[in-house]
């Protein structure tokens, strides 16, 4: 999923990470490996964010996925795996 400039603000006020400029050399890796979604980078590894369920006021929100994780203690290496679906919920809009 990729998120507006908005969506991500609001996701890293509500989880630790750092957004992966689309700019960046390593981005069209990423999305050659993992489609076109916002990559955050954080202490575990790569994650994106999916479409949750919406809360009941009808604002979208979004479920943290983890797609790689650092193979190193200098974080400088990740080991792509299968996707694991954290506990963690973003609202992506401030009306939530």
């Amino acid at each position: 999923m990729k998120l507006s400039s908005g969506s991500i603000d609001r996701t890293l006020i509500q989880f630790t990470a750092e957004a992966v400029p689309n700019e960046h050399p390593v981005a069209k890796q990423l999305r050659s490996n993992f489609g076109d979604h916002t990559f955050f980078l954080d202490g575990n590894g790569l994650n994106i964010v999916e479409p949750g369920e919406p809360y009941p006021n009808g604002a979208p929100t979004g479920r943290v996925v983890k797609l790689a994780t650092w193979t190193d203690a200098s974080k400088t290496s990740l080991a792509p795996h299968e996707r694991v679906y954290t506990d963690i919920i973003v609202a992506l809009d401030e009306a939530a």
